[in-house]
């Protein structure tokens, strides 16, 4: 297997980097980092974590990912992708046992580079996708809508039928004047121009018109400073890892889900950064750096991070051309928390509601003719995948929609998979493998075997066996064979057994390379005897008559 060989982005671009180059990842930076400030402080909040937890990830893993991550553009951080299964495991298990879920993700993250899983993301069929983007959007806006309404609820379960139901008996005691300032909140983000978003994000501005509007009339509305007695001001501390081996073997599959989540994420960021840039990514390098940062960030307190699709079109509309933006960004950030921390104690919980709600209205794909367009094998992936997160958890909606798409597309390549009996009249293709100007001899049969013999195929080869039992030889053509697995090869052998148990000869004609590499290394062509292996038709047709003429079975 071929080693990955280490070799971040931020090597490459620094070769020919320029101060024109520099001044545009300083302005990008500082713009990503503006946006990334609520959105981080908003998603740490929604996944049961202090608020400088987010702040501190983004900080760390947005530095570390950029410094040694396999995109020039992709900006990494706290996403909302991970609310609901941090808010899952907070509940579940307690905030030191998800630092461990976090540095345990890291650590596959890590093995997934180094073991070349970075095409991983072309096993995840866009349904899937869409499906368990989708249900997380749904979960993120039902948690959100305590702060949004105001109730007065000490903390919301993490259950969808219990969140309902809380909402269900608490929804008439909603506060006025919370609804009004998170209502309006929402308004100005989803309302704000285009064009006044690239320099001035609408999170941001509705995060700073609502801490003035909150402190200015002294509005007596829920804040950082009066749920997390603010964020403290300075660098972040270095802490031990306490592992729990009571609940180590409880936390791998939550550990795997945050690792598989990340990847898909990180993948997905950087695809959509090369879509926009033209540029190309080292996918297992990108991994083995989120990796990095996933086991990097548990030792000051922070959560899983990921790279951040919104973030990263940000990064590159406002200018980002290498690696030097996603750094300037976190350092950005680590000023703020360095300088401004005490201001934060007067956001109200309301606009970080808001800005999260924004956030699950537009990561989700709500355009409902698409599903019409689609097969209604993947419709039904996309359904099922979303109830299935919205209703339990995305491992159990992952797991799922993959083995259905899985059965999904080999029912598809079986049906793709047919043996045609050759006849007269079948002309197409190279002149070598057409039945045209060539003549059957009586007491053969040939059949074309297109598509793909494989285990979900095989009784297609199955039947030819008594199909025609007059039939003293019978030719396989396999030139049209796309893909040949250890089911068929076993299929083929006991077709050849069976016939030469009844007196009868197989020939296989037209083999590709591939596949005749196949049939040498399963013996097959041994079995069979050589002659019995012919490269074409017209062969294979010449050695059925000297086969017919002679009266015995070649071996």
């Amino acid at each position: 297997m071929a080693t990955v060989r280490f070799h971040p982005a931020l090597l490459h671009t620094l070769r020919r980097y320029d101060k024109a180059t520099l001044r545009q990842d300083l302005m990008a930076g500082i713009t990503v980092g503006i946006v990334a400030l609520p959105l981080a402080m908003a998603f740490a909040i929604a996944s049961g974590v202090p608020p400088q937890a987010g702040i501190f990830t983004a900080v760390i893993a947005g530095f570390l990912t950029s410094l040694l991550g396999g995109s020039k553009t992709s900006v990494s951080g706290p996403t909302g992708a991970f609310i609901v299964i941090i808010y899952g495991i907070v509940v579940k298990y307690g905030i030191a046992n998800l630092i461990i879920c976090t540095f345990m993700a890291g650590v596959m993250l890590v093995l997934m580079g180094l073991l070349r899983l970075g095409q991983v993301i072309k096993f995840f069929p866009m349904p899937l996708i869409t499906g368990f983007t989708n249900g997380i959007a749904v979960l993120i806006l039902l948690t959100q809508l305590k702060d949004f309404f105001g109730l007065p609820i000490g903390s919301m379960p993490s259950g969808f039928f219990a969140v309902v139901d809380i909402l269900r008996h608490t929804i008439h005691q909603l506060d006025p004047l919370t609804l009004a300032v998170s209502a309006a909140s929402l308004l100005l983000i989803l309302l704000w121009p285009k064009t006044l978003n690239q320099k001035l994000p609408g999170p941001f501005v509705a995060l700073v018109l609502a801490t003035l509007t909150v402190s200015v009339f002294s509005l007596p509305l829920a804040t950082i400073g009066s749920k997390f007695g603010g964020i403290p001001q300075g660098l972040p501390e270095l802490h031990g890892l306490a592992f729990d081996p009571e609940h180590l073997s409880d936390l791998l599959a939550p550990a795997f889900t945050i690792a598989l989540l990340g990847a898909i994420e990180s993948l997905l960021c950087a695809v959509v950064a090369d879509n926009l840039t033209g540029d190309k990514h080292d996918a297992n390098q990108e991994l083995i750096a989120q990796g990095i940062a996933n086991m990097v960030v548990p030792f000051f307190g922070g959560i899983p991070a990921t790279g951040a699709i919104a973030r990263t079109a940000t990064n590159i509309n406002n200018g980002g051309k290498t690696p030097v933006s996603g750094i300037v960004h976190a350092l950005f950030l680590l000023l703020v928390i360095l300088i401004a921390a005490p201001l934060a104690a007067y956001i109200p919980l309301a606009v970080l509601a808001a800005i999260l709600i924004a956030v699950a209205i537009k990561m989700g794909d709500w355009d409902i003719r698409k599903a019409a367009q689609f097969p209604k094998r993947d419709t039904l992936v996309l359904v099922v995948t979303f109830a299935l997160t919205v209703i339990f958890d995305l491992t159990i909606a992952v797991q799922i929609g993959l083995m259905m798409a899985a059965v999904f597309f080999i029912q598809r390549m079986a049906g793709s998979t047919s043996v045609q009996e050759l006849k007269a009249e079948h002309q197409q293709l190279y002149e070598r493998h057409s039945i045209a100007g060539k003549r059957i001899p009586d007491g053969c049969i040939a059949y074309r075997i297109e598509g793909a013999l494989f285990f979900g195929a095989t009784d297609r080869v199955e039947a030819i066996a008594n199909a025609h039992p007059e039939a003293r030889v019978i030719i396989l053509q396999l030139h049209r064979l796309v893909m040949l697995d250890t089911t068929g090869l076993l299929a083929l052998s006991a077709l050849n057994r069976h016939l030469k148990a009844q007196g009868r000869t197989l020939i296989l004609c037209g083999a590709g390379t591939e596949v005749m590499q196949m049939l040498k290394q399963a013996r097959l062509a041994r079995e069979m005897g050589n002659r019995n292996i012919q490269p074409d038709l017209t062969t294979a047709l010449q050695h059925a008559e000297e086969v017919l003429t002679a009266g015995v079975v070649w071996a």
